[in-house]
């Protein structure tokens, strides 16, 4: 894999009919600067408002990938997304006078082709990568869903689909290099679907722009021609439509033998570039469609920005996330008042769990009581706010300046002692972060029991 950013080396241009709207639109690809990333304007709205592609602004995922940014929203992305992960591109400004990118004739290889004719452009800045250090998953049990990211030192990608349909039944595909793979093997794939689902999608408003040229119809009815007939005229087609011998409307020609799972390899390819690097790793999917695919690049997007976190203030790989020499870049406290010894795991913006170790040698016990030492309760909140703080901090650019102040704590509630020799586990979840004030819940437990709980509001401020 590339270890520089790229882009390309000039403007060009790419012009057809949306898939879903059917709307005309002209797209214009453009060199963009290192650490840009993809980002689609709107040329056709006054201001030219731009959306970023990444996993925050996926807004429907029903069938396609639809990006929204406030009002202003770009449909069916995958392909697109598809043809810059292929080839390996960080940095794009995707120009559009309409809502939806042309589909030209269902896959991605249109947009490849294009890219490739305005020439790669390798930048001086370094690649940022994912690397899948532990293998993570996402399955959906009713759907038989399954999808399952292992380590691995290039992008790979296995699939599996089994329809119970001869024109199809169960296909098999594997990518196992981009960089040889991808343009010849996999970009020239079409997206497909069944006929019974065509009369359910003009219905819903939906492939507006889509016909025989631009997709594989697979027939799944008992009825024969009838059917055909009766959907082609319900829907007013103007095309020509006939059962094929191969199971296919009009016999179309396949590109490849698998070309239907090969297709779903470039929607996985398309939907995994919203987690705005590219990653290492080997997914292996299962029957998975956008509403997964997505699903995962959201978990992959969070394992990425706790990582990227991490490698501030800790270079080291465990499975401690910050250790106490990563706490002390980040928190201004310290001894006697820093109370928490560990970071085990943090979501960005969502959650944080930390640990403190209590011991006799805290010098709270000489006084908290005598003979009977007990861990303050007031501290037990101060710990938790300590952690709480730590996952305030890291929801906004240049923790080391800042410091939180705590402005009320409320629901506070003690429901067991904490002992010397005890450890403290504290959960701490982000509800809301507004103009620099935050709410969260804390709990704190001993093992397995609760032992402190409270609520708070605290303000992020200049050191």
């Amino acid at each position: 894999m590339f270890e520089k950013q790229r882009t390309i080396k000039r403007a060009i241009s790419i012009s057809g009919i949306g898939l879903h709207t059917g709307n005309n639109c002209t797209m214009t690809f453009k060199p963009a600067p290192p650490d840009s990333g993809i980002r689609f304007v709107r040329a056709d709205l006054p201001n030219k408002p731009s959306i970023i592609a990444d996993i925050d602004h996926v807004s429907d995922i029903s069938r396609g990938t639809t990006l929204r940014d406030r009002e202003v929203e770009v449909h069916t992305v995958e392909h697109v997304l598809a043809a810059f992960a292929g080839l390996q591109i960080d940095n794009m400004i995707v120009e559009l006078d309409g809502n939806e990118p042309p589909v030209c004739d269902g896959s991605a290889k249109p947009y490849v082709d294009k890219l490739l004719e305005a020439g790669i452009d390798n930048q001086e800045a370094d690649k940022v990568y994912l690397e899948i250090d532990t293998p993570m998953a996402y399955s959906e049990p009713e759907r038989s869903v399954d999808l399952v990211v292992t380590p691995s030192d290039e992008l790979r990608i296995t699939f599996m689909i089994d329809y119970k349909n001869p024109a199809l039944g169960t296909q098999y595909t594997t990518l196992v290099d981009l960089e040889k793979e991808f343009v010849e093997e996999f970009a020239p794939a079409r997206t497909f679907c069944f006929l019974s689902e065509v009369e359910m999608l003009k219905e819903a408003g939906l492939i507006k722009g889509g016909s025989f040229d631009n997709a594989i119809v697979i027939y799944d009815s008992d009825l024969g021609q009838i059917e055909v007939d009766r959907i082609q005229k319900a829907l007013n087609l103007k095309e020509k439509a006939f059962v094929g011998k191969t199971g296919i409307i009009n016999d179309t020609p396949l590109r490849f033998p698998n070309e239907p799972v090969r297709h779903k390899a470039v929607d996985l390819l398309g939907d995994l570039f919203l987690i705005g690097v590219p990653f290492k790793g080997h997914v292996l999917a299962a029957r998975s469609g956008h509403k997964a695919n997505v699903a995962l690049a959201r978990k992959m997007r969070e394992l990425y920005k706790k990582k990227k976190i991490a490698g501030r203030y800790n270079g080291k790989k465990s499975h401690i996330l910050f250790d106490i020499n990563s706490i002390l870049k980040i928190m201004p406290h310290r001894y006697p008042f820093l109370l928490i010894d560990r970071i085990l795991d943090l979501e960005p913006d969502k959650r944080l769990v930390a640990l403190k170790n209590v011991t006799i040698n805290e010098p709270f016990f000489q006084g908290h009581f005598p003979g009977h030492p007990i861990m303050p309760g007031v501290l037990i909140l101060e710990a938790m706010a300590q952690a709480g703080g730590v996952l305030l901090l890291n929801a906004i650019p240049n923790p080391e300046l800042k410091v939180v102040y705590f402005m009320a704590i409320d629901n506070a509630k003690f429901r067991k002692p904490v002992l010397p020799g005890d450890q403290l586990r504290f959960e701490l979840t982000m509800h809301a972060f507004r103009r620099n004030t935050c709410k969260m819940s804390g709990q704190a437990f001993v093992e397995d029991d609760l032992v402190a709980s409270a609520d708070f509001m605290a303000m992020v401020m200049d050191r």
